[in-house]
């Protein structure tokens, strides 16, 4: 099966999270979508996430509702930091019947420069690049990456957005799913 791998720190996952597995999983030419829960982004310091099991609860949340996708703790048994290239060599050590890709946002396609060994993920697993507004992409692509169309659905909401709200007792309704905000609600996450 050929595997888009999407990874993140899903710290929650939220609707734009949801909106680009579930499109990829029904029309970015994969079989399945994994949602690749990871500990912490190595570019990205400071404040660190939620706790693995409750970020893996709610990347199930969204994996069942929707077909095509699962969730994955694959990432969060790998020694720290978390590259996505040793990531996705180690699945492929794992599974080698299986072929995998990396799904990642148009904005992403802009920071490849700061990823360490962006040029061979481009080379031996290639890449699905979601739409986001405001980072379009140019004419020609390598060989290996393919562009989701900009008539795609986009959500501009982030998770740091979301915990911002919730920490300042708002209401994140519509900005993550309504099962995921119960989970947060019930789990008392992201207040400060």
């Amino acid at each position: 099966m050929r595997i888009g791998v999407y990874s993140g720190s899903f710290d929650p996952v939220h609707t734009g999270h949801a909106m680009v597995a579930n499109y990829v999983a029904q029309w970015g030419g994969v079989d399945e979508v994994w949602l690749m829960v990871s500990r912490q982004n190595p570019l990205k310091e400071g404040r660190m996430p939620a706790e693995d099991d409750h970020r893996l609860a709610m990347a199930s949340i969204v994996a069942k509702q929707c077909n095509g996708i699962k969730v994955s703790d694959f990432e969060l048994s790998l020694p720290l930091p978390s590259f996505t290239y040793v990531t996705l060599c180690k699945l492929r050590e794992k599974y080698p019947q299986h072929e995998f890709v990396l799904i990642i946002g148009s904005d992403n396609w802009y920071a490849l420069d700061k990823w360490r060994d962006a040029d061979k993920i481009i080379k031996e697993f290639g890449m699905i690049i979601y739409p986001r507004p405001g980072y379009s992409l140019p004419n020609v692509l390598p060989e290996g990456v393919s562009a989701i169309g900009n008539d795609a659905p986009v959500a501009l909401v982030s998770s740091t957005f979301v915990r911002e709200t919730i920490a300042k007792g708002g209401n994140v309704n519509y900005f993550v799913p309504c099962k995921v905000a119960d989970y947060i609600n019930e789990n008392n996450l992201y207040k400060i």
